[in-house]
């Protein structure tokens, strides 16, 4: 009951983040959700991008993801959007705890651009926009030579296969630069803020795939490989 509870409230609060959210975009009186008038048609096809900056943290780092996404293009004004990706992380032997944690597993975000240009009909755009994410992963944490206080003597410590998950929500902006022909590049900056999750026996988990390093909140971005089909 507790966890419904919980989810509930951050449902609403969701609900009413979004609403004040798509109330400020609303600019020099128009309407939102209203399509601009012109020759030009509400499909305009879609496209498909990857993550270089996600990618390129796993290589050098601990941790990182690799990420695809799909985007629906209204009109040149909304993009509808679908982002999966698989998240890893192999922390061994952290400096201060000396704890060894290891995570793997994919994720998944729904959500949607708007673009703020007000010349729509162009290449490059400027855009904000929400995403919903969600991830159920495992988590392996081992901890060697621990000091048992009762028998005192040196014990291992591990978990092992411990089911997690988490939901949270981030506000986008960013931009998108063609390159040549249908080739673009572009960059997002991320405010996330985590609405439920369930860290096990574990207490509080070091990395979450997708969502990066833990905490109520926190900034994140991505760097795309972007092709217009």
């Amino acid at each position: 009951m507790m966890l419904q509870r919980n989810i509930s409230i951050c449902i609403s609060r969701l609900a009413i983040s979004l609403l004040l959210w798509l109330t400020c975009l609303s600019v020099s009186g128009q309407k939102l959700f209203r399509l601009e008038k012109d020759s030009i048609p509400l499909m305009r096809g879609f496209q498909v991008s990857f993550d270089l900056f996600g990618a390129g943290l796993l290589q050098l780092s601990d941790y990182g993801q690799y990420e695809g996404a799909l985007r629906l293009n209204l009109h040149d004004q909304w993009f509808p959007i679908v982002e999966v990706g698989y998240g890893k992380a192999a922390h061994e032997r952290d400096e201060i705890t000396g704890i060894t944690y290891k995570t793997a597993a994919p994720y998944f975000r729904v959500g949607a651009d708007f673009n703020l240009l007000k010349k729509k009909h162009q290449a490059n755009r400027l855009f904000a926009g929400f995403r919903y994410a969600y991830t159920s992963y495992k988590v392996d944490l081992f901890r060697q030579d621990l000091f048992d206080p009762v028998w005192h003597w040196q014990s291992d410590y591990s978990v092992v296969s411990e089911p997690c998950s988490q939901h949270w929500l981030e506000v986008v902006m960013g931009i998108d630069s063609q390159i040549w022909g249908p080739l673009h590049l572009g960059w997002s900056v991320r405010y996330k803020r985590r609405l439920a999750h369930n860290d096990g026996v574990i207490g509080k988990t070091w990395y979450v795939p997708g969502y990066g390093v833990t905490g109520d909140t926190r900034l994140g971005g991505t760097f795309n490989f972007i092709i217009d089909i």
